[in-house]
């Protein structure tokens, strides 16, 4: 499990993913239905970024979002 605390955080865990998966941006951005733009701006941790399109990514990446009390 991987602990996100800013944007930043979750573009780099985006960008690893992808790069795991042996997929360059336009690769990505398509198969997981955004921008290349998007995906560009997500994982240099932009921080306006579109959540619901931010969520829409990981779940792409099979991964879930958890939200818990420190």
């Amino acid at each position: 499990m991987t602990r996100i605390f800013s944007a930043k955080d979750l573009g780099s865990f985006i960008r690893a993913k992808r790069k795991e998966m042996g997929l360059t941006q336009e690769e990505f951005a398509t198969a997981a239905g955004t921008g290349i733009r998007f995906l560009s701006e997500l994982e240099r941790g932009k921080p306006t970024v579109q959540f619901e399109k931010a969520l829409h990514v990981l779940n792409y990446v099979s991964c879930n979002m958890y939200v818990g009390e420190r």
